[in-house]
């Protein structure tokens, strides 16, 4: 009796002393996973910081479409001995700082495709061959708008669009643990649409590679005065702005004015019109002629002998356009060229705004001589590369004035809709509809018989003007520094592009911005029916 009694509390204690063994176990892997659990975190690394993009006219995305490879790195020592000559120079002292982290981090490297490295692809905020740069501008490494429209619509864009970051798990060491995923943060999905056509954008960035060390390139639709291209050399890649050799490639030529020279002539060809001047009145030119104690001279001193209006303007002869300024009087010229747009700046967007040009006041044109440089488009008179294809969309367009437009509107790219229109051109007529027929007639002969005989398409035909524009300045060989330009509509049996072509600080005559005018305008022509 006394035996079995021991061997009941033998057994008891056993079962409890196995209970107490089992109690401190579970303990002791409890404890054991809460240190594991302690000494691991979740990371989470920027993908996309959900900025908000531009698209075209047709809702191609021009921002944000591409992605890079990035290695996911863990901070150690043998991450820094393996992969610091990969790092670019400019983000070495940022990865010797993230190597002594705890932290997983990205970093780009170069030749990432032939290391053994985890990679997460990023999204980047611009092409290797950045669209309209100067237009759309750049953002710095927070992706915070600096300059262009990425600075004017900041507000509107950061963080309106799809955030993504890359979330796991990493030890204390900051070594990766398990699989990395992707997590999205959506925004309202606010972006802006612009009037650019991206294919129209690429040829002619294309062409301007190839033909242009300095210069601009604007393309309007001739219905609607939408830009369609904007473009300006040099040009600055918005991905890496340290790459940028000097200042002047930030400048937007587009939107920045210059002195035009004959290209004004056309708009003195339509008051004279307008004004009763007969087309037919003939005037012999010698090559120079003298007002208010000056002498004018057409280009190289050249006479051009009998001339009227139609072969003035396909000559481009000076002396012509003095004396018929001469008759119209500064008041008149002012007129159409204030309805044409001169001396007026364009909203691009918010307070973004092209610069305005100048022209001489009425009391200036008083004196013989101001009157005279105005008259073939020199003098107090400068212009943005926009406006003068504004001026000259004025012919294409039946003699009505169509302020250009950058922008199209406020978008939401998720819905791909457009949630507020910004299409609120001015409009006014500055002629009658025959007069700018006529004149549009005259320009067609510039191309087809005149000193704008390169601007030629390969397809259909095209009118237009050239112009060689002085700037009083020389280059070190002493030849004058010019302002080349061709302005000018195409096709010109019923316009759909109008198109200006500037090249400045050039020592080139009209006939260069002539050739780069035939290329695009043939390219464009292309992509219409025969």
């Amino acid at each position: 009796m006394k035996l079995k009694r021991v061997f009941a509390v033998c057994e008891g204690a056993a079962v409890l002393f196995s209970g107490l063994v089992c109690t401190c176990a579970l303990a002791a892997a409890n404890n054991s996973y809460a240190e594991a659990s302690a000494q691991q975190s979740l990371y989470s690394l920027q993908i996309n910081s959900g900025r908000g993009n531009f698209y075209d006219k047709n809702f191609v995305q021009l921002t944000g479409e591409d992605t890079k490879p990035y290695a996911l790195l863990e901070p150690n020592s043998q991450t820094y001995r393996t992969l610091f000559a990969n790092v670019a120079p400019d983000e070495k002292s940022d990865f010797y700082r993230l190597i002594q982290g705890t932290r997983p981090f990205l970093m780009q490297l170069s030749d990432i495709e032939k290391l053994d490295v985890k990679t997460v692809d990023k999204i980047v905020r611009y092409r290797p061959v950045a669209i309209a740069s100067h237009l759309i501008g750049y953002v710095n490494s927070n992706e915070e708008g600096v300059s262009g429209l990425e600075k004017e619509c900041d507000d509107k864009l950061a963080g309106s669009y799809t955030a993504l970051n890359a979330v796991g798990t990493a030890d204390a060491n900051g070594n990766v643990i398990g699989d990395t995923k992707t997590r999205a943060t959506y925004g309202d999905g606010t972006g802006i649409m612009l009037t650019l056509d991206a294919t129209t954008q690429r040829i002619c960035e294309g062409v301007a590679a190839q033909y242009m060390q300095s210069g601009s390139i604007v393309v309007l639709d001739a219905k609607s005065a939408r830009v369609l291209t904007s473009v300006s050399v040099p040009n600055f890649d918005p991905s890496d702005i340290a790459s940028a050799t000097e200042e002047t490639c930030f400048i937007n030529r587009s939107i920045s004015a210059y002195s035009v020279g004959s290209v004004f002539k056309p708009l003195l060809a339509a008051a004279a019109l307008e004004s009763g001047i007969d087309p037919e009145e003939t005037y012999e030119c010698t090559g120079s002629i003298e007002v208010g104690g000056h002498t004018y001279r057409c280009a190289y001193g050249k006479g051009h002998g009998e001339v009227n209006l139609q072969t003035a303007l396909e000559q481009s002869c000076n002396c012509y356009f003095v004396q018929l300024g001469d008759k119209l009087g500064g008041d008149t010229i002012l007129k159409y060229a204030t309805r044409s747009g001169f001396a007026q700046s364009t909203q691009i967007y918010g307070t973004m705004r092209t610069a305005k040009g100048t022209l001489p006041t009425s009391e200036q044109l008083e004196d013989k001589g101001e009157l005279a440089m105005i008259s073939f488009g020199q003098g107090k008179l400068t212009a943005t590369p926009v406006q003068i294809a504004a001026m000259f969309n004025v012919f294409a367009n039946d003699g009505i004035y169509i302020s250009p437009t950058f922008v199209e509107g406020e978008v939401n790219a998720y819905a791909r809709t457009v949630e507020k229109s910004l299409y609120l051109p001015i409009m006014r007529r500055v002629m009658h509809k025959n007069t700018a027929s006529a004149v549009k007639t005259l320009m067609e002969g510039v191309v087809e018989n005149g000193l704008g005989k390169n601007a030629a398409p390969a397809r259909f035909t095209a009118g237009g003007k050239t112009g060689t524009a002085q700037t009083g300045r020389y280059d070190d060989d002493g030849s004058e520094i010019m302002n080349a330009w061709f302005a000018g509509f195409y096709p010109a049996e019923a316009p759909k592009y109008t198109i200006a072509v500037m090249l400045d600080s050039s020592t080139a005559d009209s006939d260069e911005a002539s050739k780069i005018f035939s290329q695009v305008a043939t390219q464009l022509g292309y992509f219409l029916p025969k």
